[in-house]
């Protein structure tokens, strides 16, 4: 079967958004623009905190690695559907499929567990603030972002393996605009009870145990702030967390709308559509977050941008 899946299926076809060819041109303008604004927003977030010593800090060092990761995490999609648009082809070879799922399943993994530490890190700064740079050293920092890589790894060439055990009847169509993992798992003519576990209940469970170790730093937090006796105090740690708590939302917020619009929705279309919250808007809406409420990270852009004045 295998053989004959490698010789028989050797491309795909992403239907994309939208089949209406007036729609394209509005399309290609609209993912072009959010894709740029993307880059160069994370790409600033990401000098601003690297030309800067005063955010040479385990807070601006995980979102650093947040900004790199939102990057390749909207680079996966957009440009190969900019390119199918522009040159007016739908076609995605099988291995690039695979690779573009690959990738895909890497950065929102990053993603998730980023978050994650993102949340523990912010716990130990306001309920051990005493302790905190001996807490968060940097051999701690530097373990907890490579945990996250292994995992992220091992995460996406698991469900890339499964991926490969797939069979396709001929000329295979994906109503999306990427390889998406359910939807490729949708189209596929086989069924095995354990590809499905792995494509359907791994990502679940991972993703319930970053949210259960983001709710649990989280209470701890509201319970710390309560005991705080000024009300400067509190204020002062709630506008510590506000950036991450906002890009919590957004994150967590489109992940969940595209989840229950692939239950509910009444076509693969629909579904498609939802999920450009989650793979292009989030991204681009998180540099917006990190600089408009957070004083540090404004003026090392006000600095940078002076200096280079």
């Amino acid at each position: 079967m295998e053989a004959e899946n490698s010789t028989r299926i050797s491309e795909f076809l992403l239907l994309g958004l939208s089949e209406d060819p007036e729609l394209q041109p509005l399309v290609y303008g609209l993912f072009l623009s959010m894709y740029v604004t993307t880059v160069l927003g994370n790409l600033l977030i990401l000098l601003a905190i690297v030309s800067d010593p005063h955010l040479h800090t385990p807070m601006y060092f995980f979102l650093s690695n947040l900004s790199f990761v939102d990057v390749g995490f909207t680079s996966t999609t957009v440009p190969k559907m900019l390119v199918n648009i522009q040159t007016h082809s739908q076609l995605i070879t099988y291995a690039g499929c695979i690779t573009q799922m690959s990738f895909f399943l890497l950065f929102g993994e990053l993603d998730n567990l980023l978050l994650a530490v993102m949340a523990y890190d912010r716990f130990v700064a306001i309920c051990h603030p005493l302790h905190y740079m001996v807490i968060m050293n940097p051999w701690r920092c530097s373990f907890l972002i490579l945990g996250s890589w292994i995992l992220s790894v091992l995460h996406a060439l698991l469900q890339s393996l499964m991926a490969l055990q797939l069979s396709f009847s001929t000329d295979p169509q994906i109503p999306h605009f990427f390889c998406e993992l359910n939807q490729v798992a949708q189209i596929a003519c086989s069924e095995n009870l354990l590809n499905d576990l792995v494509v359907y209940l791994v990502p679940m469970l991972l993703a319930t145990a970053s949210l259960t170790g983001i709710l649990c730093s989280y209470s701890k937090i509201a319970s710390s702030i309560r005991g705080l006796s000024s009300a400067g105090g509190e204020k002062k740690a709630l506008s510590t967390c506000a950036s991450h708590l906002a890009a919590l939302s957004v994150f967590y917020g489109t992940g969940l709308g595209v989840y229950i619009s692939s239950v509910s929705a009444h076509s693969s279309h629909e579904s498609a559509t939802a999920s450009v919250m989650y793979t292009v808007v989030t991204p681009m809406l998180n540099p917006f977050i990190y600089s408009l409420r957070n004083r540090d990270v404004k003026r090392a852009l006000l600095r940078l941008f002076g200096r280079k004045l």
